[in-house]
């Protein structure tokens, strides 16, 4: 072969594998119209020179627009998917020289069929990508697989679906988050006989994969090292909050030495908050750092919150689209986010971590 220049260029891989500039461009962006004997040779010459186009300044030169759908469960201001919202408005700050987009879209997620509809408006937007919080295996597979058939790729935040793989996701390792879970329950409850799994459910829905994938684990734990504990459950209504001081007062009335219990939504405020209008000494764990379950940390009614950092699960999924698109990069599929495991003494330190 002969010297090359220190900077590699179009033409000087042409002239190697005896082809056009133009089949050398189109070898490199993933074109057609490229025999395959020709694209076999520009291959070659390309892993001999281990040459990285700059798929930066082909970006900004390309004037290409790019729109992404990202849906996600319905909530209120200041919820759990506030914060996943922050990170895809911060990756759209971030990537604003790529003429990029994304759009929105809600889910109920004790509905299967509100999931449906608004994938089924997904689709006919045509989007270059999505990012999605999966409901339900069945239901997620339908739009899983209609975006494959598009050749759309797609990406999976709060909860992985193995048998339906994405380009990537990013979130806890469920599973082991619940198992985690339940050991620090136990260190806290002792020689405790009795503890309580809470629920917000509707209709027999919990609303999340994750929260039933943290429950398998914690009972997994459970199973293992405390076979003979009672595990009480309480399932409050998730369209009907105004009834949930009512059933908590009856539980404990029932249940008055019960001093131990869990929740694996992100709504741990709800039975903090009580536990604070009554005054009452309880171990309780919880999810998520929303300002509330932070309030009700610092005020000794939640013992330990378990983080996942959802900010970033939405700033690193729509970065995944963007390297994925734009710069031709390879994504790792399984990407998951720390178990975080805050107190009262801790929670100060933590908000105050840059990212």
């Amino acid at each position: 072969m002969n010297k090359l220049p220190d900077r590699i260029r179009i033409k000087d891989i042409a002239r190697l594998a005896d082809v056009s500039v133009g089949t050398v461009d189109r070898v490199i962006h993933g074109r057609s119209g490229v025999s395959e004997s020709s694209r076999q040779r520009v291959e070659e010459i390309l892993k001999q020179l281990d040459y990285q186009p700059n798929m930066y300044a082909s970006a900004l030169a390309s004037n290409k627009k790019y729109s992404f759908y990202c849906l996600l469960p319905q909530h209120f201001k200041g919820e759990y998917w506030t914060a996943v919202e922050a990170g895809i408005n911060e990756a759209l700050a971030n990537y604003s020289d790529f003429n990029i987009s994304a759009h929105i879209s809600y889910y109920d997620p004790y509905n299967y069929h509100s999931f449906v509809d608004a994938g089924k408006t997904i689709l006919e937007a045509q989007p270059d990508g999505v990012l999605l919080a999966p409901t339900a295996p069945q239901y997620t597979k339908e739009l899983a697989n209609a975006l494959t058939e598009h050749n759309t790729p797609y990406i999976y935040i709060d909860s992985y679906i193995k048998e339906i793989p994405p380009l990537a996701f990013f979130g806890q390792h469920s599973h082991q988050s619940g198992y985690f879970a339940a050991r620090m329950l136990m260190l806290l409850a002792g020689n405790e006989k009795e503890i309580v799994i809470f629920r917000k459910i509707n209709e027999g829905i919990v609303g999340s994969n994750q929260q039933e994938n943290r429950e398998v684990g914690f009972m997994k734990y459970m199973k293992e090292h405390h076979p003979t504990c009672n595990i009480l459950e309480l399932n409050l209504h998730a369209n009907k909050p105004n009834e949930d001081n009512t059933m908590l007062d009856n539980f404990f009335h029932q249940h008055s030495t019960v001093r131990n219990g869990i929740t694996f939504n992100s709504k741990a405020y709800i039975i903090g908050e009580y536990l604070q209008s009554r005054n009452s000494s309880f171990n309780l764990v919880g999810y998520d750092l929303l300002e509330r379950n932070v309030s009700c940390l610092k005020q000794n009614s939640i013992a330990f919150l378990i983080a996942q950092q959802p900010d970033l699960q939405g700033l690193n999924g729509i970065k995944a689209l963007c390297d994925h698109l734009i710069f031709k990069k390879e994504i790792p599929c399984v990407n998951y986010m720390p178990i975080d495991l805050l107190t009262v003494e801790t929670i100060d330190f933590y908000l105050k971590l840059p990212r």
